[in-house]
This record gives structure tokens, C-alpha cells and sequence, in this order.
């Protein structure tokens, strides 16, 4: 029984109490006493309370170690925010929310997020000072081959975007000059190697007497900019132009010499040919040469403009008749800018241009086939405009002069108005192909021509909605005449329904309703100049299309334009 009585609690979940009851168990075989039994009591108490010591000491240091991280982490985020000159950032969380680990979990990532900000800042701050470094050694002369000489020195503590600003703003500055300065040793070059050729003089030698750069086999940016180059430039240049000016007084005294010689021994003018070169120098003065010079320079300069334009002019009619949009205002200052800006030679710039009219005649080759079929397109929906007009006109069968041209008219346009939809669905087919093909929208006049065919093709659903219910409404107002006839005997004339809506079509929609006849080929609803229009033409085709023409997306038929006529007046047969 006692063995049955201590196995039976280990039979379940081992705990305090069971353990404790096996422990009274035990004693009361043993026969321990009451004392005994309370001093293990107390023993055991007492390891149960040093256990729970333990573990809280050691739940308060891990508490600690987590507050002193967290307390780290703000002081890194705070640190990092000054750094970055933000005042505030989305992502922190809020002070008091959460317990310390959802605090540390949620401002882990904030840290992680402005330490890589932190990081491309500071190659933004390392890029820009580098090139400022740069370009102040190349200004100074103490740059050599291009090498710095070390890296620039970061203040990790102000990363700020002011700060940044600052360096680029005088970053701005030093380019700024770099150019001005590229552009003054350039012109002394030039003027140097000009000197050089009229004097005779080996130009390579010369120039490399200054700075080693200044060869033309070296790149402009990696040319001396630097005072002192400046300053020799300058130097050489006087001393070129002092030296071709007593060489230009040496030979007019020579060439003053000969003439005398000449006149005093009658030389013959075979003769004195020979030296020409040498005697038509004689009354030539250098300032007059110089003026000269500089003439023929600004000449050459608006003699370029015009060629330039000339170019630009022929590349803006292909766009044009290929129906392309560009800004030719801005082209036309870019040019002008690179003319006087003089960076560029002229015939690279004549090249450049070339090969940009070679392209836009490639691109117009390859939108000729669509640009067709749209102005066969708009031709046809020009057609069913003047028709719808022609039909609402009571008296179009009146035997007025020129009434049977519009009588062959309207039944050629009818013709021309049923293969629209075909023409449409080719039109979309090969416009999707092409950009497909090209990668790009197909646009007429800056317009996209699939979205005026989308359109077209929504409102001509539209129209046969109202013709639909005009239909209806017609066979209604039969009807009622029929039965008022069989009561009152006598048919009253039926109501005449108002006709339907004139659509705009992609001619005169691009104008939105104006008369002032730009074709800017947009889509819209306007139908101010559909009566203009066909009042002016007097069924005459206007070859030139200067206004625009209303579209009416789908053609009256014959039927249909005996709706508009009254129930009780006769009906002529329609061509």
C-alpha cells in the first residue's frame, strides 16, 4: 500500500504539491519527527527564495543592459539626425509606447535607414569636394596629371543639406570660371597658332614652350588653366604680335626700297610681278589688317546663323508633313547658343544637323502609309459631314441650279461613307503595328491617333444609338397617326423628331468650335461650323482645306432621310 500510495502521484504532472506529498509520504515511513520535519521545511523555503533572487537579479540586469541600449540607440538617433539636419523623421516611434524590446525593434530599423543616409551623404559631400579640391589645383598650377592629393576631410558632424547646397553653390562658381578660363587659353591658342602660320613659325614648339597641355593632341578639359599659363599666353601673344609688326615694317621698307630701284632703272612690270606678294604690303597697316580680321570673324559668324537656320527650317517642314510636334523655338536657341558660344565647329554642328534631317526622313518614310489612310480617313468623314447636311436640307430636290452635281455627290459620298468602319479598323491595325515595331506612341499633330480612332469609334456607336431611337420614335408617332386616323378619321401630320446630334469629327473638332481654320486635328463636341462650312462650299470640295471639317460619324441613309420629311408630304426618290 505504501508503495501504491508513492507511485500514484508521479503518475501525473510533476509538481510542488505532488512533490511535497511524496516528500510527507516518506517521512511517515520513516517516522520523522515534527521538527525534523519543519527545519527540511524551512531549508527548503529558503533555497526557493534564493532561486527567485537569482533569477530577479538577474532579470533586472537584462533590463538594465536593455534600457542602456535603448538610451544608446536615441542618443545614435539624435546624433544622426543633427548630422543629417533633420528635425524630425517619420519613422521614430513614440517615447512611451510599447515595451523596451517593440522600443529597440522599432527604432532598429529608423537607425539602420539614417546610417544609409548617412553614408550617401557623405559620398555626396566626399564627390563635390573632390571636384572643388580639383578644379582649385588645376586654377593654382599645383595639380599634376590630374591626381589629388589626398582626400578632402568630411565634417561628419554637419551633413545637412544646407551644407551640401553650400559646397555646390561653389562648385557652381569654380566651373563657372574653369570655363571662363578654358575659354580665354583657347582664344590665345588660336591666336597663337594664327601668329605662328603668318610668321612661320613651328606652332607645336611654340606652345608647348607655355605648358606641355596645350598640344592639340590633348583633351580641352585637361588643358592649363592656371595663372601663371594665363599670364605666359598673354606674354607670347604680344611678343608675336610685336615681332609680326616689325617684320610688316622691315618689309615695307624693303618693298619701299624696291620700288624706288625700280622706278630709277624703269624695270619692266614682268619683273616687278614677281615680287608682288612683297609690295602690296606697303600701305597696309597692322590695325587696318586686324579690323579686317575681326570682320571677316563676324561674318563668318552670321553667315554660319543663316546656314544653321536654313538646316533647322528644312528639319521643321518634315516634322510638319509627317505631322510630328517639336519645340522649335528651343532648337533654334540651342543652335544659336552653340554658335556664339563657339565651342562647337562649324562643320560639326552642319554634320550634326545633317544627320538629324537624315533621321526625321527615316521616321516621315515610315509613318507615310498611315498618314495616307488618315487623310483618306478624314477625307471620307469630311464627305459624311457635307451628306448629313445635304440630307437635312428640305430642298435639296428642288430643280435649282447645280442640284444634280450634289444629287452625284451625295451618292458617291454614300459610297465613300460605308467604307469608313474598314478604313478605321486598317488604320488601328497598322498604327498598333507600328508602335509596336517602334516602341512608341503613334501621334498626329501631338495627338495619339489611336486615342482619336477610340473616340471616332465610341461616338459612331453613339450616333447609331440615336438613330436607333430616332427610328423608333418615328414608327411611334406612325403608329398614333394611324389609330387618331381610324377614330377621327383624318391622319394629322406626325411630329417631326428632332435629328440627331452632329458629331465633330478629328478636322474641325481640333479647333473646338473656332472659325478660324487651324487644323489642330483634336476630338470634341462642336457643331458651330457645320453650317458655315456647307453654306460656303455650295457642294463644292475646298481643295485646300483651310477650315476644318465636321465630322459626322455615320452617314444618313437613304431610308433615314426620309424620316425628316414630313408624313404627308411626297417623298422624291433618293440617288
Amino acid at each position: 500500500m505504501a508503495a501504491t500510495g508513492i507511485g500514484n502521484p508521479l503518475l501525473g504532472e510533476t509538481t510542488c504539491g505532488s512533490l511535497l506529498q511524496q516528500l510527507q509520504i516518506i517521512w511517515d515511513e520513516v517516522g520523522e519527527s515534527d521538527d525534523e520535519r519543519d527545519r527540511m521545511l524551512l531549508q527548503l523555503e529558503q533555497e526557493c527564495l534564493d532561486v527567485y533572487k537569482r533569477k530577479v537579479d538577474q532579470a533586472a540586469k537584462s533590463r538594465a543592459l536593455l534600457l542602456q541600449s535603448l538610451a544608446d540607440s536615441k542618443a545614435e538617433l539624435a546624433k544622426l539626425l543633427s548630422a543629417l539636419g533633420e528635425k524630425s523623421f517619420s519613422g521614430i516611434p513614440d517615447k512611451s509606447s510599447g515595451t523596451i524590446k517593440e522600443q529597440l525593434a522599432s527604432i532598429a530599423p529608423v537607425l539602420e535607414q539614417l546610417c544609409k543616409q548617412k553614408e550617401e551623404r557623405i559620398k555626396e559631400f566626399t564627390d563635390v569636394q573632390l571636384q572643388i579640391q580639383k578644379i582649385r589645383g588645376e586654377i593654382a598650377g599645383t595639380l599634376k596629371n590630374g591626381e589629388l592629393t589626398g582626400a578632402p576631410v568630411i565634417d561628419e558632424e554637419d551633413l545637412s543639406l544646407k551644407k551640401l547646397d553650400e559646397y555646390n553653390f561653389q562648385l557652381q562658381e569654380l566651373q563657372k570660371e574653369k570655363s571662363d578660363r578654358l575659354h580665354k587659353v583657347l582664344d590665345f591658342v588660336s591666336t597663337v597658332h594664327d601668329l605662328c602660320a603668318v610668321l612661320g613659325m613651328d606652332f607645336f614648339s611654340t606652345i608647348t614652350e607655355v605648358h606641355p597641355s596645350l598640344n592639340d593632341s590633348i583633351g580641352v578639359q585637361s588643358k592649363s588653366i592656371s595663372n601663371e599659363t594665363l599670364s605666359k599666353l598673354s606674354e607670347m601673344v604680344l611678343a608675336l604680335k610685336e615681332d609680326k609688326k616689325k617684320r610688316l615694317v622691315k618689309l615695307q621698307e624693303l618693298a619701299a626700297q624696291l620700288t624706288d630701284l625700280w622706278n630709277l632703272m624703269d624695270t619692266p612690270s614682268e619683273e616687278r610681278g614677281l615680287f608682288d606678294h612683297v609690295t602690296c604690303n606697303m600701305s597696309t597697316a597692322v590695325d587696318e589688317a586686324e579690323v579686317e580680321v575681326e570682320r571677316l570673324d563676324q561674318l563668318k559668324s552670321s553667315r554660319m546663323k543663316e546656314i544653321a537656320f536654313k538646316r533647322q527650317t528644312e528639319l521643321e517642314e518634315i516634322y510638319a508633313r509627317a505631322h510630328i510636334e517639336i519645340d522649335s523655338t528651343a532648337a533654334r536657341e540651342r543652335v544659336l547658343a552653340l554658335i556664339d558660344s563657339g565651342n562647337v565647329e562649324p562643320s560639326e554642328l552642319l554634320a550634326d544637323m545633317d544627320k538629324q534631317i537624315l533621321k526625321a526622313k527615316e521616321e516621315a518614310q515610315s509613318r507615310k502609309e498611315i498618314l495616307e489612310k488618315v487623310e483618306k480617313w478624314m477625307s471620307a468623314c469630311e464627305e459624311e459631314s457635307w451628306l448629313e447636311d445635304y440630307n437635312r436640307d428640305d430642298n435639296r430636290y428642288n430643280a435649282s441650279r447645280g442640284a444634280h452635281l450634289n444629287l452625284k455627290r451625295a451618292e458617291k459620298a454614300r459610297i465613300l461613307v460605308n467604307k469608313i468602319p474598314a478604313l478605321v479598323d486598317t488604320l488601328v491595325a497598322k498604327t498598333r503595328a507600328w508602335e509596336e515595331d517602334r516602341g512608341m506612341p503613334f501621334t498626329y499633330d501631338g495627338v495619339s491617333l489611336l486615342a482619336m480612332l477610340d473616340e471616332y469609334t465610341m461616338l459612331r456607336q453613339e450616333r447609331e444609338e440615336e438613330k436607333r431611337r430616332l427610328r423608333d420614335q418615328k414608327k411611334f408617332h406612325e403608329q398614333l397617326a394611324t389609330e387618331q386616323e381610324t377614330f377621327f378619321g383624318s391622319r394629322p401630320s406626325p411630329v417631326r423628331p428632332l435629328g440627331p446630334k452632329k458629331v465633330v469629327g478629328p478636322r474641325s473638332a481640333a479647333n473646338g468650335g473656332a472659325s478660324n481654320g487651324t487644323p489642330s486635328r483634336r476630338l470634341s463636341l462642336n457643331t458651330h461650323q457645320n453650317g458655315m462650312r456647307s453654306a460656303s462650299r455650295d457642294g463644292k470640295r475646298d481643295l485646300n482645306r483651310a477650315a476644318p471639317p465636321v465630322i459626322n460619324y455615320v452617314a444618313i441613309s437613304k431610308e433615314d432621310a426620309a424620316s425628316h420629311v414630313s408624313g404627308h408630304d411626297p417623298i422624291p426618290a433618293s440617288p
